[in-house]
């Protein structure tokens, strides 16, 4: 399905039947990485919607900040299903907070995975070096998008070629890409942790063991700065938690989606 919210058409699926979650994908993917997930869940009926520049949403007036992509996932919250949970991994997860911190009365319950709030040194250099290989040669970009999807998977290699190809069938030309991350370089001189001790819904934090993009660390610094927020740890995985370990990811999120003595 297709709607339009301000500047932008956004492609999206709805699936299930119950109260509404909302599903925001990462970087480099689109809203068939939720596919897995959305038929496991049970109760709910779950929105995965693609961000701007990916997948079947367009790029719009975009400006390369998070607070854009906020906004839109406002939008679609006020719009197509009302307050809602809202699941993000990696860059969604960011996009979830931001929301969740500037508009809280929209999002009833927060789960980020693989999620940091902050943008170190060396991803820094990651992101300058991605978009700058978008921009001059996209076949240096792919691959290095490969390498970057190898290094994300703990144990589902056998995977590599398939998350491939869903990757690059998201990213297009790469305007959405380089415009997401450009929003997550903001975080290097605007962090989102200081903005988190507002947040009074549920919230929790998956974690992927050998999580080598987003470690161990990052979800500190998360849950440093709210204290009531949940930790989960999935085993034998990477980055790549829906890939590397798809059953308990997806047990994960429903467990805590079914937490309900923890809502305010």
């Amino acid at each position: 399905m297709n709607v339009r919210l301000g500047d932008i058409m956004v492609g999206h699926t709805a699936v299930g039947d119950g109260p509404p979650v909302v599903l925001v994908h990462g970087l480099a993917e689109g809203r068939q990485s939720w596919s897995d997930v959305q038929r496991r869940l049970h109760g709910y009926r779950s929105y995965a919607y693609d961000l701007r520049g990916h997948g079947e949403t367009t790029l719009g007036e975009a400006d390369g900040t998070l607070a854009q992509l906020g906004g839109d996932l406002a939008r679609f919250l006020e719009t197509q299903t009302g307050p809602a949970a809202c699941v993000g991994y990696s860059l969604g997860g960011t996009v979830v907070l931001w929301t969740a911190c500037k508009r809280p009365e929209l999002v009833r319950r927060v789960v980020v995975s693989g999620t940091s709030s902050v943008v170190g040194r060396s991803a820094v250099g990651f992101f300058h070096s991605r978009i700058r290989a978008v921009k001059e040669d996209f076949g240096a970009f792919s691959a290095d998008l490969r390498k970057d999807t190898a290094a994300q998977l703990a144990r589902a290699r056998d995977q590599l070629d398939l998350v491939m190809q869903r990757r690059l069938a998201a990213i297009g030309e790469g305007a959405g890409y380089v415009n997401a991350a450009q929003a997550m370089l903001r975080l290097a001189e605007e962090p989102l942790t200081s903005l988190l001790h507002n947040l009074e819904c549920p919230v929790a934090v998956i974690q992927g063991e050998k999580d080598a993009f987003c470690p161990r660390k990052a979800a500190e610094i998360l849950l440093g700065a709210m204290p009531q927020a949940r930790y989960h740890e999935i085993p034998d995985a990477g980055h790549l938690m829906s890939i590397d370990q798809p059953t308990a990811y997806a047990q994960a999120i429903q467990a805590f989606l079914d937490e309900r003595s923890h809502d305010k």
